[in-house]
Parts: C-alpha cells; structure tokens; sequence
C-alpha cells in the first residue's frame, strides 16, 4: 500500500516502520485534495502552489511535498529530507522539504514503479495518442487488470501521478508520452520502464518549439531506444518518418497499418458515419471483419494499434475484438446536441493539419448541411502557412458554411476563397466568443457543425455555450 513511508524511503535514508499514513492519492490541485491525500506545491507562472498547501490541509491531506515552509504557515512540522537522520513527527500533516517538488514527485514514482511487475505499454506520436491509449486499455482489460493513465497525463507531472496508481493487481498499464523538447521521453521511460513501445504519426505539432521535423522524429523515437531486447515497438508501417525508428530499437518491431504488407494491415475501410467504420484485418494470412465504434476513416489506424498491442500480448481475437466493440465513446471527437436540432462534432481539444483533414473527412461523410468552425493550429513552426492552407483547401471541399477563428485560420478562410468557396459561405472571425453568436444565427435543423482548434483557442467555449460539455 502507498504511505508515507514510501516517499521518505525513496527521498532519503529513511527506513519504513510500517506505521506510516497511509496515502489515498497524490495531487497537485489542492482542490483536489481528500484525506489521506499528498499535495506536491509546484510554482507555476500564474501561482505558487505553496500558497495552497493550508488549503490542502484543511480537505484532509497528510502531507505537503514543499521547497518551502508556506510563509505564515508554521505550524506544521517540517520533515526536511535534504539532510540525513530523517524522522517522522508523531501526527499528520506535514511539509516534506525537498530542493525540486518535481524531482521529488518523480523520484517517487520511479521507486513506487521499481516495486510491480506489470506489463507498461508506452503511446507516442504527434496525433492519436489519447485515443489509441483508450482503446488499447479496452482492448487490453478483457483479459488483464489493466491501468491507464486519466486523461492527457502524458508529461513529467502527468505521468508519475499515473505510476502512483499502480497497485499490485494491476497486470498491465497504459501510459501516453507526451514531449516539447528532446530528452522528455527519455525521462518518462525512466520512470516507467516500458516493454512495448507504440508510435502513431510524425505531424508538425510543437515543430515551433524543436525547429525541424527530424528533431521531432529524435525527441520521439526516445521510446523505442529505451524499450528492453524482449520488449515490442509497434511501429506505423504508413509513415515513413515512424519506420525509420525501427534501426534504432534492440526490441522487435512490430508494423501495423493500411499497407498491406505490414504485420497487421487493415483494408476496405468504410465509415457508417456516426455508427462508426467497419474494417478488414489481416494477420499472418487471415482476415476477419470489424465493426469499430469510432468516427471516421482515419479512425483505422487507431483500431490497427489497439489490436496491434493485444497481439503482441497475446490476446485471442474474439478478446480482441470484444474490447475493440467496448469502446463506447469517443476520446476527442464527441458528437453533442447543437442549437435548432443541429448536432456538434466536438473536437475542440486540439488541431494540426493532420487531424483537421481527419475531421473534414468524417464530416464529408455525414449528411446534412456541413458547418466547419475552425481556429488556429499552433506550433507549427514553418509549416504554419502550408498546413493552414491545406485545411483551407479541404475545407473549400466538404463545408458548407465556413467559420475561421484566429489570425492563423485567417489563411484557412483565405485559401478556401481562392479555390472558388463563395464569399458568403466564409466567415473570417478574429476570436472564439464572436462564433457564438453568429452560429446562433446561421444554425439550422439538420446541420453539422464541426468545431476544432488548437487548445490554446479554447473552442470548448462554443460547444459549452451549446450545452454540451467539452
């Protein structure tokens, strides 16, 4: 059971009594806090966490992980782990002083980690990772105590919160690796010992921040350069960027993708709108129909992979499938009510051009008078122009109607008027609040509005101001 003893032992030379507070969960909102709860106080740019730490006590935490004593606020004992000699006060709470609260956090979940043995499956890539970690998980829980990681804790803070979840049942876990820059992956597989490695797509997403689309191919591949000689990397056999990866990995690779020659390959794909899309796998000379409760064609590539990662555990395919059909709802891309009778395609989570043409294409597929609302893509570095003006030109194809937000998705707007998108079906918009009203007033019974940007635009506003829940 996590205690805190767990965290003295992996900080400093404490030696467990086995009378430690046992510890319910870790946090770092201290609104999050329950009792038995640590709260590890980072400092961010909008706020101290320190400054919550009395916060996180009063919801009943037993312990604050600290760099500081919160000014003000002494009258908490302080377990200072930097020096030797380490002792716990008699009664909780307390400040637990270390020189980084995110080494700390991490030195912990590495240690917590070092104590189980399940099987950790590790999802990378620039596009998919949520909804391939989702539908992995499903597949994998037919026949394994499986964990995942909640959410998007993909990063340094996300991920060890992850790994603090491990009990011993669980016999397999599902993490995502997120990164901005090269060694971030690197970092994550230290702490999470992967054995099987999936890598989805190589986009220009963060090509702002690492400068070149071999530095993202670098910072990436980070996941299969870890994985062990027994372990598997799962590898896109459909981007050639993904199968480079393949030279630099001691694992054994296994390819997945609509190239029939890869390991496990899927054919006539067919999309049933929002019934999902059926497909053909094929694997070692046989093939099976499937039914997949996903939006989109481009949704096959994410079925390769979960289906890819029961094989190489392997699962049965009547396991495989069943957990494949499970998955009941989409990670990204939800369908919600809309105004008059319309419905929301609510994508608004994040955008680059691969994923905006994914979701054009599923809206070509449906019926009805076609509204696509889309904001900026960030971090596209020099891409930036060509990837806004792809979408624009897909756009000028599928939508009906089309709504731009943002100086950037200016050129989606632009580019579908210089294809021959008439002038009164582009709408150019310079923020997210002013597509509210103008929806309310374009939006008939029967529409299809999609609504997709990069997260920094917050198109959830528009799906909320709708009454759905982004």
């Amino acid at each position: 059971m996590l205690n805190l003893g767990v965290f003295l032992e992996a900080l400093s030379d404490y030696r467990p009594a086995g009378n430690e507070p046992a510890v319910s969960s870790v946090v770092v909102d201290s609104r999050q806090a329950v009792p038995g709860s640590v709260f590890v106080a980072f400092t961010g740019e909008a706020a101290d966490g320190h400054d919550f730490v009395p916060d996180a006590f009063r919801r009943g935490a037993v312990a604050a992980l600290v760099e500081h004593v919160p000014s003000g606020e002494n009258r908490w004992p302080v377990v200072d782990v930097r020096a030797g000699g380490v002792a716990l006060p008699p009664e909780p709470p307390y400040c637990v002083r270390v020189d980084s609260t995110l080494r700390a956090l991490q030195q912990v979940a590495k240690a917590w980690r070092g104590r189980f043995n399940p099987r950790v499956i590790a999802i990378t890539g620039s596009v998919g990772k949520t909804s391939t970690k989702e539908l992995a998980s499903a597949v994998l829980s037919r026949c394994f105590r499986t964990l995942k990681s909640v959410g998007n804790q993909n990063n340094e803070i996300g991920l060890p919160l992850t790994l603090l979840n491990l009990t011993p049942e669980h016999q397999a876990a599902v993490v995502e690796m997120g990164m901005y820059a090269e060694g971030e992956i690197a970092l994550l597989c230290d702490l999470a010992r992967p054995q099987v490695g999936v890598v989805t797509m190589i986009a220009p997403v963060h090509l702002e921040r690492l400068g070149s689309m071999d530095a993202i191919v670098r910072a990436k591949r980070e996941l299969v350069e870890a994985l062990p000689a027994d372990g598997v990397a799962v590898l896109n056999k459909d981007d050639e960027r993904v199968m480079s990866m393949a030279a630099h990995t001691r694992a054994r690779v296994f390819t997945y993708g609509l190239d029939p020659s890869a390991d496990l390959s899927a054919g006539n794909v067919v999309s049933m709108g929002l019934e999902g899309i059926r497909l053909t796998f094929s694997y070692q000379g046989e093939t099976l129909n499937v039914g997949v409760p996903l939006l989109g064609r481009h949704s096959a590539h994410t079925a390769l992979r979960a289906a890819a990662v029961g094989l190489v555990e392997g699962m049965s395919w009547d396991d495989i499938v069943s957990g494949l059909d499970a998955m009941t709802s989409q990670v990204r891309l939800v369908v919600v009510p809309g105004p008059r009778g319309s419905r929301l395609l609510d994508d608004s989570y994040n955008s680059s051009p691969d994923s905006a043409l994914a979701a054009l294409n599923l809206l070509a597929d449906l019926d009805g008078r076609r509204v696509a609302v889309l904001g900026d893509m960030l971090e596209l570095g020099e891409a930036e122009v060509a990837g806004h003006r792809l979408v624009g030109r897909r756009a000028a194809d599928v939508a009906d109607i089309l709504i731009v937000v943002g100086r950037r998705a200016r050129m989606i707007g632009e580019e579908a008027l210089a294809v021959g998108m008439p002038a009164e079906r582009v709408h150019l918009l310079d923020d997210t609040p002013a597509a509210i009203p103008l929806l309310e007033e374009l939006v008939q019974e029967g529409d299809i509005v999609l609504v997709k940007g990069s997260l920094g635009m917050r198109m959830d506003r528009i799906v909320t101001a709708f009454g759905g829940h982004s």
